[in-house]
């Protein structure tokens, strides 16, 4: 059972309101709770129960907000955007990661002037520090796609605020949330029609140019159940991540990557 929606908040409201039509998918159902566990999975019962494609839900504080392998994504109240969609693919798309990256880091761009890199497969970057995470989750039906933005300064456990950053103590001055949120939502929508419309190379082409920064450093990952390393030197058409390790060049499409 999903808890009951509440108003949404006025600068959220305007915020949406200023970009209008060019909301595409996401200008319909925008369902505001002031606490849940996971909005990932408030949208997963919505979408179980039927909810279209495009249903966002977005929180003001999560108290058990995850990010990939199950680790916590710290989401105080006041401190962030905290949102997921339901899409519902045709098929799985492998880089629905990576475009949704794309379109929070051109969103933040569109709305702050800041400039975010990407790091494989679905961290948001501003300068060496993580500002945004992305957290897709598929069944047979659906898909749920989460995002994190951490907005403002907040009490983050130690070893999150060591690497964690925010827009606000980047710009230095406060930020609209709504201007953020309507931004990357307009960003999201242009980046999933290129995925419906087979346009992946669009995609991987903006993704390559926001990550630049993070090629040629070394990563370490687990094939086979051994601890293996190499140089990232960039990622392929369908958004696997190719490393040059002893063996040769190595496509890595899933699992946990170690950036050194």
């Amino acid at each position: 059972m999903s808890p009951t929606p509440a108003p949404l908040p006025t600068d959220l409201a305007q915020g949406l309101a200023l970009v209008g039509e060019r909301l595409g998918l996401f200008g319909g159902d925008v369902l505001w709770y002031p606490d849940v566990g996971s909005t990932n999975d408030v949208a997963g019962v919505l979408a179980e129960h039927g909810a279209g494609e495009g249903v966002v839900v977005v929180a003001e504080r999560q108290t058990a907000g995850r990010g990939r392998y199950g680790r916590v994504w710290a989401s105080p109240a006041g401190a962030g955007l905290y949102l997921s969609v339901v899409l519902r693919p045709v098929r799985p798309a492998p880089l629905l990661t990576l475009a949704a990256g794309v379109a929070v880091a051109e969103g933040l761009l569109v709305s702050t002037g800041l400039q975010a890199s990407l790091k494989w497969p679905n961290d948001v970057h501003l300068g060496e520090r993580k500002v945004a995470g992305i957290l897709a989750e598929s069944t047979a039906s659906h898909t749920i796609l989460g995002v994190g933005i951490n907005l403002r300064p907040a009490g983050y456990p130690p070893d999150v605020a060591a690497r964690a950053t925010s827009v606000e103590a980047e710009l230095g001055r406060s930020v609209d949330r709504g201007l953020v949120l309507g931004a990357c939502l307009c960003a999201l929508t242009a980046r999933y029609r290129d995925l419906q419309a087979g346009c992946a190379a669009a995609i991987v082409t903006a993704w390559r140019a926001r990550a630049a920064a993070t090629m040629g450093r070394r990563v370490e990952w687990e094939s086979d159940g051994q601890r293996r390393q190499g140089t990232a030197e960039g990622i392929a058409e369908d958004g696997a991540l190719l490393v040059r390790a002893e063996s040769g060049l190595v496509r890595v499409l899933s699992g946990e990557v170690r950036w050194t």
